[in-house]
């Protein structure tokens, strides 16, 4: 069994199951699977990945991670009670073979929906890598090798750096990801601020990194007209969490809009913004610019970079911005997936929220996501994307 406990998950998938619990319980939605790795065909394992997800329906949060959550001052009693029981439903995924690569949906109410996705990429990852490259750590010794480079670079850097292991989701085993975090927690200090992975943080003492993601964003094309729905997300966002968790992702509509949007009340409650798509040198100075604009000194906001990172790339930010405006670093299968064969380039996206379709129009078109050309020709002319 691949996946042993619910917290086995991203930081931002509780956080926005409590705020869909508290504000959108009767919320709908649907998610389908992207395989953006055209030389990956997945549909022979689709047997092995339908099991695992249905041994995910007999786990149970604990009442010892019950009591974790509980000590999180942003985690709200109310919520821990709802999760007292609370299953995933594996009825509610679909794993079919959709003519081209393995198709995966996933549909039924919001809040008993939303944790399917990290636990369902963490296994089609597993599963094709067992099947391919089996025992990589051991067979591939270049993966120790890269990860002894990586932390010695870390702490060679001529710049502070704090980086948060993000690699749940594309992590070539559970196993894997905990070696590299208990690596990187032994070899380079401070450095390592922490790990979006709950059940990691939990056991191994650490701090648990997380806001928000796209879907939560795109969510509020469903609530209201959609060149207002990101500001609709921002304010719910807001008022759900008073002041924690308050960094803000920027590309559900490419990083104009976002600052467009990212008005003075917005700019003032939260704490910075998350880059993940797009140039993040420019991204940044944009970020530095519209601080500045309204007053504020960027050097007590945060500029959170998660795009596809490297050791080497988040050093050269650090170097650029460090001094200008906070950093950090989520860095994910650059930590969790590095041997010498290719990671899978996998998601699992909202596609519909109550029945209306919901895009992401990224500043990197290869990261847009829409199943209905129509609606996204319809955005993009609504929020002025050209």
């Amino acid at each position: 069994m691949l996946i042993e406990s619910l917290l086995d998950t991203d930081l931002y998938k509780f956080t926005m199951q409590q705020c869909i619990w508290d504000r959108f319980p009767h919320a709908s939605a649907e998610y389908a699977f992207k395989c953006r790795s055209e030389w990956a065909d997945l549909r022979p394992y689709a047997d092995e990945i339908r099991g695992e997800i249905d041994a995910i329906g007999g786990l149970r949060v604990t009442e010892e991670e019950l009591d974790y959550l509980s000590a999180i001052r942003y985690i709200r009693p109310g919520y821990v009670d709802s999760l007292r029981g609370f299953r995933l439903d594996p009825a509610a995924v679909r794993v079919f073979d959709d003519g081209d690569n393995l198709g995966i949906r996933v549909a039924g109410n919001w809040y008993q929906t939303i944790p399917w996705e990290v636990p369902i990429l963490a296994i089609v990852n597993e599963v094709y890598f067992r099947n391919t490259q089996p025992d990589a750590p051991e067979t591939h010794p270049s993966g120790r090798q890269r990860l002894r480079e990586k932390s010695a670079r870390v702490n060679a850097s001529p710049v502070p750096l704090r980086v948060i292991e993000f690699g749940t989701r594309r992590r070539y085993s559970r196993a894997w990801q905990r070696e590299v975090v208990a690596t990187l927690q032994r070899e380079t200090g401070a450095a390592l601020i922490g790990t979006s992975n709950m059940h990691l943080a939990r056991t191994m003492g650490m701090k648990p990194y997380g806001t928000m993601a796209h879907e939560f964003l795109q969510a509020g094309q469903a609530f209201t007209h959609v060149a207002d729905s990101q500001k609709f997300a921002l304010k719910e966002w807001m008022e759900e969490y008073r002041g924690d968790l308050g960094i803000a992702l920027s590309d559900v509509f490419g990083m104009d809009k976002f600052f467009e949007d990212f008005d003075l009340l917005f700019s003032k409650a939260y704490d910075g913004a998350r880059h993940d798509s797009g140039d993040p040198y420019e991204w940044c100075e944009k970020l530095i610019a519209h601080y500045e604009k309204w007053g504020i000194d960027p050097r007590t906001r945060s500029a959170v970079f998660s795009d596809g990172l490297t050791i080497e790339k988040a050093i050269a930010l650090a170097e650029r911005f460090e001094g200008r405006v906070r950093t950090s670093f989520g860095i994910g299968t650059h930590l969790t997936n590095d041997f010498d064969f290719p990671a899978l380039q996998i998601v699992l996206k909202l596609v519909r929220l109550n029945g209306r379709p919901v895009v992401k129009v990224s500043d990197t078109p290869g990261k847009t996501m829409s199943e209905d050309d129509v609606y996204l020709a319809y955005v993009r002319k609504a929020v002025g994307i050209d």
